[in-house]
């Protein structure tokens, strides 16, 4: 029986397989660009990774109406620097708190994403000359509008976290601090109320208040000691000073000012007008819709090569765990008890950032929450099919044996068969847990469907109405899951 377990035991490994031809590169296994750029000359990569948290108009956000490139100030002197030094950029998207710890890992080659070059900072990662200089802006609401940092006294004020203002408001004496990972989340938070001001750069904060009129901003005076935006590397890296020559000419040839006044001359736009007292308006999605229901596919390619990992290998696990041979059935049940002992979330940051230290392959966001997900997944059904394979007549089984039936086709013909007709409505509910669970994967940047709604909210500043669509798809899948699953419980009922 041994054997025959452990031949099953490379379905698993087709699985991977399939997980590498979907969502992998062409040649797995390879360190790419980013890794090897930290161990080679600069040059030779010809490829530069870029990080950005694409959630901060007008320095970087996604064109979800259009293209649905990632686009802004910070995104175009990028691309100029790196085309005057001969290099092809890529852009790599995640929050704003993960880039330092990105650029220290060998993810990426440099971090753009309106970063001020702070001394803490500069603890951690070199810094090019500054590009572009903002100033601190209380935004609060209209009705109770604060205009000098100490009217914050008292007052839950909010700021990104990672972010300079986070610095700033930490000083503010007698406010409390309030640090959430995006912008969105900082205008969500105001208009609900649940926060009296937030701390944000004077060009997002003009893009909040256009978005939301019900919102109000003052400029707080600018700092006496900023050194502004600037492009962060990894500790002695080369290319700081190709970017600042590069840099340097763009200041003194004017390019750099056209690409600002490009972004900043939108400022002034008129805001948007609602109707008074209206507090969820779809007309926001206008053009974002298309864009948002392209993550369906994404989500259901994902939940289907995560069940069906989960399924494959749930089921080995669960013949290990009847073997009777004692190393199976410790393994799989230490398995069991540690995946589903441990958090989803964590096991999924695990995989995604720990392959490329242990490994040196930069594992792709949508491959690492595939295996996250089904790994943890065969946990939880390991036992259900345990149970439904036990809950079979050991009648059965004895009668297979004793006429010479082999073992893998009687447990494929007679066992299990009849053990999915007692485990169907689990198995359901696991998969719709799947579904449904998908929405974590946009923490490690996946553009499913929740992702694309966090994009639209950043591009928006409105949360509801992005999230009520989102939430409206993730029912109607459900619900198309559950049918299916209703006509095939028919079905086996009718074959018996």
């Amino acid at each position: 029986m041994m054997n025959r377990n452990m031949n099953m035991a490379f379905v698993p490994l087709l699985v991977f397989a399939l997980l590498l031809l979907l969502f992998g590169p062409a040649a797995p296994f390879m360190r790419t660009e980013a890794v090897q750029a930290a161990n080679e000359p600069a040059k030779a990569a010809k490829k530069l990774v870029m990080g950005t948290s694409p959630d901060y108009p007008p320095y970087e956000s996604v064109d979800a109406k259009g293209s649905g490139d990632i686009v802004g100030m910070d995104i175009d002197i990028a691309k100029t620097i790196t085309a005057e030094l001969g290099y092809e950029l890529e852009i790599a998207s995640m929050d704003f708190n993960g880039l330092i710890a990105a650029l220290q890992s060998g993810r990426v080659d440099f971090v753009m994403s309106g970063m001020s070059a702070t001394e803490e900072r500069r603890q951690s990662v070199t810094f090019s000359d500054g590009y572009y200089t903002a100033r601190n802006t209380i935004v609060s609401r209209k009705e109770a509008a604060y205009e000098t940092a100490g009217q914050l006294s008292g007052k839950l004020v909010g700021a990104q976290l990672g972010s300079v203002q986070e610095q700033f408001a930490e000083t503010l004496e007698g406010a409390k601090l309030k640090k959430l990972n995006k912008i969105s989340d900082l205008v969500q938070e105001l208009n609900s109320g649940r926060m009296d001001a937030a701390i944000v750069e004077d060009a997002v904060a003009i893009e909040m208040v256009r978005a939301n009129p019900g919102l109000a901003l003052s400029y707080l005076p600018a700092a006496e000691k900023d050194n502004g935006y600037a492009i962060a590397f990894p500790k002695q890296s080369e290319l700081v000073d190709e970017f600042n020559r590069v840099l340097g000419q763009m200041k003194e040839d004017g390019r750099l000012q056209q690409i600002v006044a490009k972004w900043f001359d939108q400022k002034d736009a008129a805001p948007t007008e609602r109707p008074a007292g209206l507090n969820i308006d779809f007309r926001v999605l206008n053009g974002y819709v298309p864009y948002i229901l392209k993550g369906v596919y994404v989500t259901l390619l994902f939940t289907l090569v995560s069940a069906l990992l989960g399924l494959c290998w749930g089921a080995i696990l669960s013949l290990f765990k009847i073997s009777g041979v004692k190393p199976l059935q410790w393994f799989a049940t230490a398995y069991t008890s540690v995946f589903r002992g441990t958090p989803l979330l964590v096991q999924l940051t695990l995989i995604y950032y720990a392959t490329p230290q242990l490994l040196g392959y930069d594992i792709p966001a949508l491959l690492a929450a595939g295996l996250a997900f089904g790994l943890n997944s065969a946990a939880y059904l390991s036992e259900t099919i345990r149970g439904g394979i036990m809950a079979v007549d050991k009648g059965q089984r004895e009668a297979a044996i004793a006429l010479g039936v082999p073992y893998r086709k009687m447990m494929t013909r007679i066992i299990f068969p009849q053990a999915l007709r007692h485990i169907l409505p689990a198995l359901v509910n696991e998969f719709v847990a799947l579904l449904k669970e998908s929405s974590l994967v946009s923490v490690i940047g996946v553009t499913e469907l929740m992702r694309r709604a966090d994009v639209v909210r950043a591009s928006t500043f409105r949360a509801f109405e992005a999230l009520l669509l989102v939430a409206a798809i993730y029912y109607v899948l459900v619900l198309v899951l559950t049918s299916l699953a209703r006509m095939l419980e028919r079905r086996l009922r009718r074959s018996d």
